[in-house]
């Protein structure tokens, strides 16, 4: 099971990134910097695996979220440098919501309660239909309002099972 982390800045940079003196690869491998409003940095290696919340482009300047495997190794450089699992580019119509959802589909950090409809769409990352049951899995729960109970609860137009 993934641990995700994340971290949410501006994009100031967007360059090409070498995973091998060959060439192998190249220009399929991105580096996004990004800066918080802290002033804190971060680099996200984009890989073509990386999924994009709604296939997003991405630009210097948008504001946007990016999720790693908090148990990854990392190299020690600063800024630290992550592979990119997953970028949100940030959205006033829309919120979304990576974590690992229980069997009563509340988040690991007990902030969001997934009430599923008939009208929510429950996919795989691949965009095919999900017909299992969501719950005790890693989902990115796209939704609008939520209500301010804790944990807050919503009901998302779509969860993405990330098998």
């Amino acid at each position: 099971m993934i641990s995700f982390a994340f971290f949410r800045g501006i994009v100031t940079m967007i360059s090409d990134f070498a995973i091998s003196s060959t060439g192998e690869g190249e220009g399929c491998y991105k580096l996004y910097s990004v800066e918080d409003s802290a002033g804190g940095m971060v680099n996200f290696v984009v890989a073509p695996t990386t999924y994009f919340i709604d296939q997003a482009r991405v630009s210097v300047g948008d504001t946007i979220t990016g999720y790693h495997d908090a148990n990854a190794p990392v190299p020690f450089i600063y800024p630290p440098q992550y592979n990119a699992i997953i970028i949100v580019k940030e959205n006033n119509s829309q919120n979304v919501k990576v974590d690992y959802f229980n069997s009563q589909l509340v988040s690991s950090d007990g902030q969001l309660k997934l009430n599923l409809s008939p009208y929510t769409q429950l996919l795989l990352a691949n965009g095919q239909p999900f017909t299992g049951n969501p719950a005790n899995r890693n989902l990115i729960a796209i939704y609008g309002p939520a209500t301010k109970s804790i944990p807050a609860q919503t009901m998302p137009y779509k969860v993405i099972v990330w098998c």
